[in-house]
């Protein structure tokens, strides 16, 4: 495996495993794995449109579907193939296994025998394979992945933290807390900025919140 880094990291790759490779030789593999954040996504796949070789399969783990999915058939060349996934976990909670996780994957432009190779070589690793639509997708995540993260923000924004006496039904809220700390703020933006299902889900949720909130006493 060639891994391209802006960083200069080939100590870390080494370590993985991995080649150390410029931009042109990773772009030369017959398949390519996409892993920025979503709002650098267009800029790179711009960048290495003309660097990708013909029959290539190219694949992104963006946590949107419906933004890369667009970006890569618009300007991908019509002889590259195309695959959406999303690894539906992060490295905290697959740290000891990937076994059991589920991956979502989007047949864009893919051979059946091509996608059978792929599903065949994760599924081995112990992933569960979840096809479905990006637009599936991005309306599923909006109710889970990115509500998850919205109430876990407002979280640690209000300053939740142990207390010493906390009720299990606490400590499932401060479970939240930890799931979306060690992500960046840019995630946070960038899943919201690019699901067009995020801003009916964030005011259908605080409308709730609103609404729970008249009935109490004053």
């Amino acid at each position: 495996m060639h891994v391209y880094d802006r960083r200069p990291q080939s100590k870390q790759v080494r370590a993985l495993g991995a080649v150390p490779a410029t931009l042109e030789q990773a772009c030369g593999q017959d398949a390519l794995i996409l892993c920025v954040p979503i709002e650098g996504f267009e800029k790179l796949v711009r960048g290495i449109r003309g660097l990708v070789r013909p029959r290539a399969l190219v694949i992104d783990v963006c946590s949107v579907k419906e933004h890369p999915v667009r970006v890569m058939k618009a300007l991908l060349p019509k002889t590259v193939e195309i695959l959406a996934t999303h690894p539906n976990f992060g490295p905290d909670s697959a740290a000891e296994s990937l076994r059991g996780h589920k991956l979502i994957a989007c047949r864009v432009r893919v051979s059946a025998e091509r996608y059978r190779k792929f599903r065949r070589a994760v599924e081995k690793k112990g992933l569960v394979v979840v096809e479905m639509s990006p637009r599936e997708h991005d309306k599923r995540m909006a109710s889970s992945l990115v509500l998850t993260h919205f109430i876990g923000r407002a979280l640690i924004r209000c300053g939740a933290a142990p207390t010493g006496v906390d009720t299990e039904g606490y400590k499932r809220l401060l479970r939240i807390l930890q799931t979306v700390r060690n992500d960046t703020w840019q995630l946070f933006d960038n899943m919201n900025r690019y699901n067009a299902f995020a801003p009916r889900m964030r005011r259908a949720f605080l409308a709730a919140i609103a609404s729970v909130d008249r009935k109490l006493p004053r």
